[in-house]
């Protein structure tokens, strides 16, 4: 097995820059001046490849080595939360995720909470076609989504499921105490990712040289900026009206849960132009597609195949998912996932509705009351397209 001695910067850092520095175009941009990384943040990405999350990495190595205990006995302990009784490993890792920060600010926390439900059925679409999907363009950490199964095949809508129940318990209100299930969700994959990393580190067909840590710190620190950075320019792409307040709260709001799920403190992208910066640090020197990108890009269009019923519906779905995805993306990033350019219609008919929807009822007294009405009959109504009924 290798070592943390053996490791080296992976080749897969800034392993096309054309590409990347192409891809990462429009980031740059929006950062506005001083994008560019200085020698010692480039110093921090390549470092970052190989570091992992320590605090849940030495709980699974605890519980591994510990006799009378199994991973059977964390799984309870994370269900019951920090203020049950739990065993000395698992009470160590407790104290670190209870000691909040003292930059946290509930305020911040439930406005941005509040905000983010209020974007109703656009911030799913941004979260699916935006973000998860934008995410997909590059293949810095999709390796592990692969080798573990979550995001391909019948997977696909099930983990969109997962994702979608895990948003709106973060979101909710209160779901970020310590008795939240927002905080209890955070926490419960932040340890699975440490027991994945675990798996595939004792893989001998890992390949360290090329791609580092299996969940890096870089790569939990990029997929924090889609929940946050990008999910918030998407949204205006959308025609959403996000106010200076709500994401200054919503990037807050990030900057905790990514905190809760271990990425390092300097990573965390406490403002939008910080997050924009950073996301484009990430991007520029993130490898190009490749085969895994293609298998979970087309899984993602095609992921209510079997839960839509009749052939013109069925491609209906697709034919949306594929215009808002070319709206949000691009044509060249639609290249790259290897999915058919589509006009735009559907992120078009979504910039026309908020203009009347978001941009007017959203300014009117009482309107943020109608939107968070509006949100959850859209959420409880998507989950019954998806034939489940909406958790809560």
């Amino acid at each position: 097995m290798t070592t943390d001695a053996d490791l080296r910067v992976p080749t897969r850092f800034a392993a096309d820059k054309r590409w990347s520095e192409r891809a990462a175009r429009p980031l740059r941009i929006v950062a506005g001046p001083g994008a560019q990384p200085t020698a010692e943040e480039i110093e921090a990405l390549r470092a970052g490849l190989i570091r992992r999350d320590e605090p849940a990495s030495a709980l699974v190595r605890a519980i591994q080595a510990t006799p009378g205990l199994a991973i059977r006995d964390l799984h309870r302990a994370l269900a019951a939360g920090p203020g049950a009784e739990a065993p000395a490993p698992i009470r160590a890792f407790f104290d670190v995720v209870t000691t909040r920060p003292a930059w946290v600010d509930d305020r911040l926390l439930a406005r941005g909470a509040q905000a983010s439900r209020a974007f109703g059925m656009d911030a799913g679409l941004v979260l699916a076609y935006g973000s998860l999907l934008g995410g997909y363009r590059t293949a810095a950490a999709l390796e592990p989504l692969v080798r573990t199964g979550r995001l391909t095949g019948d997977e696909t809508l099930r983990r969109i499921k997962e994702t979608t129940i895990w948003w709106r318990a973060v979101t909710a209100s209160g779901g970020l105490t310590t008795e939240g299930d927002g905080f209890r969700l955070s926490i419960h994959v932040r340890v699975m990712h440490a027991l994945v990393n675990s798996q595939l580190e004792a893989d001998p067909g890992w390949d360290w040289a090329g791609r580092g840590i299996p969940i890096n710190q870089y790569d939990q620190a990029s997929t924090l900026g889609v929940f946050s950075t990008s999910f918030l320019l998407h949204l205006r792409l959308l025609g959403v009206r996000v106010s200076k307040a709500d994401a200054e709260a919503v990037m807050h709001l990030w900057s905790y849960v990514g905190w809760l799920m271990g990425v390092d403190d300097a990573w965390l992208p406490r403002t939008e132009r910080q997050g924009r910066r950073l996301l484009y640090h990430f991007l520029s020197n993130d490898p190009p597609p490749d085969a895994n990108t293609l298998a979970l890009a087309k899984a993602l269009i095609h992921m209510t195949d079997e839960v839509v019923e009749g052939r013109w519906r069925r491609r209906f779905e697709r034919e949306r998912a594929l215009s808002v995805s070319t709206w949000l993306l691009g044509r060249a990033a639609m290249r790259d996932l290897g999915l058919s350019y589509r006009p735009p219609w559907y992120g078009l008919a979504r910039v026309g509705a908020n203009l009347l929807v978001s941009q007017g009822l959203g300014r009117l007294p009482g309107g943020r009351r109608l939107l968070l009405a509006r949100s959850e009959r859209q959420a409880r109504a998507q989950f019954a397209r998806w034939g489940e009924t909406l958790p809560g």
